[in-house]
């Protein structure tokens, strides 16, 4: 089934290009099986290709011999076309702040209680997995509170909460961390408080002993001076000290924020980690001076991820065996 359709670049092209089924099932063989159609159940390189049904047939004996490009995918089971599923993929890969599901669902005709699924389940293929490398070098660790009223934002900074993502107290905040490798990553994790314990590991579960760390001043991150090398800058006098500052992790909390308030509005905190991954995704393939990181580029990179990570609806809502918090940020 060999495609000779230029694939697209651009939303414009995108939307032609997705408009036909053929490409989009083309699209899906050469991301998904690059050596070759291989079955999900058994492994097997030589099914049968159903052309009436769009689907292939293994030729070993099993329960799910027949299975088609969404099978094992976070597409599995989804009423919905390739169609509508790779354009509000392009979409969310690439709109900078999000795009809330009112939006996806008035552009592609479905519900709003469908397009926030399906949003939910892209940015399942938009996590970036378990981390194999720490970051190293020159590395920002900061701290923020998301939820509840401005006017409380920085007030019971220090409340614990039942599990991470489930904020407990009147100010209905949630404490994310965040660590950013200077000319790198970016990494983020909802955390249970500010305590010493708690944002100490976080630093050496991420950051490679040695390296040069710059943080603000608050106490819970002293002594980490024994293993890294710890600048440290005072945000009631100053915002940069030299090479010491937080800069880069404000920036990226900025564009966190204005997502939550400007386009989602209302977040739940126990899908938060969610968001986060798809704005760290997005940070961390962004086009910068030292690489140039294209819409399509972005977009290829979740759709070779799109296997592997289904997520049902009782799972999302929390009626299912998924945790509240993946194994990765």
């Amino acid at each position: 089934m060999e495609n000779k359709v230029k694939e697209p670049q651009t939303l414009q092209e995108a939307i032609l290009y997705f408009g036909n089924p053929d490409n989009c099932l083309n699209y899906m063989i050469k991301h998904r099986w690059p050596e070759g159609v291989v079955c999900p159940t058994c492994g097997r390189t030589d099914a049968t290709f159903l052309k009436n049904q769009r689907k292939w047939q293994c030729r070993s004996h099993h329960a799910t011999r027949q299975f088609s490009a969404k099978t094992g995918t976070i597409f599995e089971d989804s009423p919905l076309g390739l169609d509508k599923w790779l354009m509000a993929t392009w979409m969310i890969t690439n709109c900078k702040n999000g795009i809330s599901s009112y939006e996806i669902a008035r552009d592609l005709g479905v519900t709003q209680k469908t397009a926030w699924f399906m949003l939910h389940r892209i940015r399942k293929a938009m996590q970036t997995g378990t981390f194999q490398r720490k970051l190293s070098g020159h590395v920002e660790v900061d701290e923020t509170f998301i939820g509840g009223k401005a006017r409380f934002m920085h007030k019971d900074k220090r409340a614990k909460m039942t599990q991470p993502g489930l904020p407990k107290g009147g100010a209905n905040k949630v404490i994310v961390g965040g660590i950013l490798e200077r000319g790198g990553k970016v990494r983020t994790e909802v955390i249970q408080n500010r305590e010493r314990n708690t944002l100490h590991a976080l630093v050496k579960d991420n950051v490679e002993y040695g390296s040069y760390l710059s943080t603000d001043d608050c106490h819970s991150y002293w002594g980490l001076d024994k293993e890294y090398a710890h600048g440290i800058v005072d945000h009631a006098k100053e915002y940069v000290n030299g090479q010491v500052h937080t800069n880069g992790l404000e920036n990226f909390w900025s564009l966190v924020k204005r997502g939550l308030k400007g386009t989602y509005v209302s977040v739940e905190p126990f899908h938060l980690f969610r968001y986060l991954d798809e704005q760290v995704f997005r940070y961390n393939n962004r086009a910068t001076k030292t690489q140039f990181v294209s819409d399509s580029d972005r977009f290829q990179m979740v759709a070779s991820q799109f296997a592997g990570k289904r997520i049902t609806y009782q799972q999302l809502t929390g009626k299912g065996m998924e945790k509240p918090r993946p194994e990765a940020f």
